[in-house]
Parts: structure tokens; sequence; C-alpha cells
């Protein structure tokens, strides 16, 4: 019995299956040029238009000059997140954004971050000052607490202790990068072997 019976015995004799077209194959296309282009210029766009995933922040929430900063992502150990608010790691590197505009600070930041990230560092001090009796008052602080839960490679970051700038700069922890991952990995093994384990 053939498909066409078992349509019609299932269906009646009066009905009968449509015609199909033959299906062409999809035959890969390469982007033109002009294709090509838009991608990037949309890819520009999205990005600030200089390759800096931070948003240009014109309207940041506004925080206050004596406000703490504070942000700390899940699976980040109390006792960490409990010393770098106490300023109790080595500080590895520093940025200061003092007289810089906020599109200066904005790019300023995403260098630092990828500085940070390439050379291993784990945590870094950036000071933005409070900006306390300006015209508009916290207003790099407040786009730079904005900006730092962007940047996926921070871990957390809290307002600093006195002696680094108190509440006009803040600590930041950032993830290991591979190399440091591996080299942390080797001196564990290193250790256990000490221990004959």
């Amino acid at each position: 019995m053939s498909l066409d019976d078992d349509f019609s015995a299932l269906l009646g004799e009066d009905v009968t299956p449509l015609k199909r077209d033959p299906i062409a194959p999809k035959t890969a296309t390469k982007p033109s040029a002009a294709a090509i282009e838009a991608r990037r210029r949309a890819a520009l766009a999205a990005t600030g238009g200089d390759g800096n995933p931070l948003d240009s922040a014109d309207q940041p929430p506004q925080l206050q000059p004596y406000d703490f900063l504070e942000f700390v992502r899940p699976g980040v150990q109390a006792g960490v997140y409990r010393n770098l608010r106490l300023g109790k790691y080595e500080l590895q590197a520093r940025l200061d954004l003092h007289g810089l505009t906020v599109e200066q600070a904005r790019t300023a930041l995403w260098q630092f971050a990828r500085d940070c990230q390439k050379n291993g560092v784990r945590c870094a001090l950036v000071t933005h000052g409070k900006g306390a009796g300006r015209e508009r008052e916290a207003r790099l602080k407040s786009c730079v607490a904005h900006w730092l839960p962007q940047i996926d490679e921070v871990l957390a970051f809290h307002s600093a202790q006195r002696h680094h700038g108190g509440l006009g700069a803040c600590y930041v922890l950032w993830r290991k990068n591979s190399e440091t991952r591996l080299r942390t990995a080797e001196q564990l093994e290193q250790s256990r072997k000490k221990l004959g384990r």
C-alpha cells in the first residue's frame, strides 16, 4: 500500500494530498562588504564607538558625596569581602580620576580594568573624589559606582579606609586571570606534595 492509498483510506476518496514543490537546497552566501561594515558600525555604536562596553552614564543613579560605595557579586566569600572593606589587601594598582570629564573617566576606567586583568592585579584603588560642593555633586563617584558592576572581572568594591582616600576612593577586587589561576593551582599542588598528600 502506498502513501497515497494510506492517505485516501484515512481521509476518504474525495480528499487528495497537496502536491509539494521541490525544495531548493540552501546555499551559503558570503555577506557583502557593505553588510560587514554596517555590522561593524552597529557594534561600535553599541559599545560607545570606542570598544568600551561601559555605558555613557548620562544619568547614573545619583549618590551623595558622603555615601558609601559597596558591591559584591554572589559567590564572593564573606571573609574576602570583609578584608576588602577593611583595606587589608595589598594595593597592586591605582587609578586617579580627579580632574577628568565623565567621558575621560569612562575611558580611563575601562583601560584600567583591561590592564588590571592583563597583569593579574587582584586589588586596586580607584580615586574618584567625593564631589562635595560641586554644581553636580558626586558625579564621578556616581558614575564609578554605576560602571564597576558592568565589568565582569570586578568581583567586589567598597569605599576605602580614610588613609586611602575614604569616601573619595574605593577598593576594587578583581577576578583572577587565567595565568594567576594556574599559578595558584601550581602553588597548591606544591603545598600538597610538601605535606605528603
